[in-house]
């Protein structure tokens, strides 16, 4: 059993005649260490859809961000100026250099614990959802490298020229975390009284709210202030591990990766913005 999970929040087994259910997993300090579009940005770098000023731009970002210091509206910020440092970035390229930088980049980052937790879920018989604001050129590969079952993430417009618009079609943020997590409750039957749902970001307090067992993870200070005056668990991932020696040392039946697209529009932000703003064609 996981450190900092009590007993009965992770039953092994779940009569058949239960209601499905699912776990509910934000991505970006949660799951992995570090946010996971700016992770990427040496990669766009070196294949051509960001500059050196905006290589710097970012490094300041992901220190920002790990320092917990990012509010809504610096957030909102940094997703109108990613929007349009995007515009232009072909789409194929993108998933390219992912696909390509994919293990070197996440594999190190992802927690142990965060592991260890998708683990006892798929065991318990739950599905396993990454929702993450970060695009979905990312989300949904690194999703595939863990394990979900399905993935909600922010999704930028493709114009018929194969390249990003700069606009956002749906965007992971916030109340849409949860207006999301209801729509697949609907679709998959889920009962969302006996789901849970993990994250690190106050901003994600619609998405906790949702389901019947939510969790901080890392909290900050906003977010640990609710979670300890609503009673919920808070628990700390702090042992990032290669999913390689996990899977030599915990060998584990292997699950098929669904990922699914979210519904919605809206605006992009800092973890999926950062990510979608790198791919303008040209580099100075």
């Amino acid at each position: 059993m996981l450190r900092g999970v009590d007993n009965h929040s992770l039953p092994h087994s779940m009569p058949h005649s239960m209601p499905r259910t699912a776990a509910f997993f934000d991505l970006d300090k949660t799951v992995i260490a570090k946010s996971s579009t700016l992770t990427f940005s040496k990669s766009f770098y070196q294949g051509g859809l960001i500059n050196r000023r905006a290589v710097l731009r970012t490094a300041y970002a992901q220190f920002v961000f790990l320092a917990g210091g990012a509010d809504h509206d610096q957030m909102e910020r940094m997703r109108e100026y990613l929007s349009a440092l995007c515009r232009g970035w072909n789409v194929q390229l993108v998933k390219e250099l992912v696909a390509e930088t994919l293990h070197d980049l996440i594999d190190p980052i992802i927690y142990d614990e965060a592991a260890s937790l998708i683990e006892e879920h798929h065991m318990a018989g739950r599905d396993v959802v990454i929702v993450s604001t970060s695009g979905a050129e990312v989300v949904e590969p690194i999703g595939e490298l863990l394990g979900a079952d399905r993935v909600v993430a922010t999704r930028m417009i493709v114009g018929d020229d194969g390249c990003f618009t700069g606009e956002v079609e749906y965007y992971a943020y916030g109340p849409t975390k949860a207006e999301a997590i209801r729509e697949l409750a609907e679709s998959e039957g889920y009962d969302l009284s006996r789901c849970y749902a993990y994250s690190d970001s106050a901003t994600d307090l619609p998405m906790l709210e949702a389901v019947g067992h939510p969790h901080a993870v890392n909290p900050g200070r906003t977010l640990r202030r609710e979670a300890l005056a609503r009673e919920w668990p808070i628990l700390d991932f702090h042992r990032p591990v290669r999913l390689k020696r996990r899977i030599r040392r915990f060998p584990v039946p292997p699950r098929p990766a669904l990922v699914a697209a979210a519904v919605g529009a809206a605006a992009a932000t800092a973890g999926l913005v950062w990510y979608a703003s790198r791919r303008r064609p040209t580099a100075a």
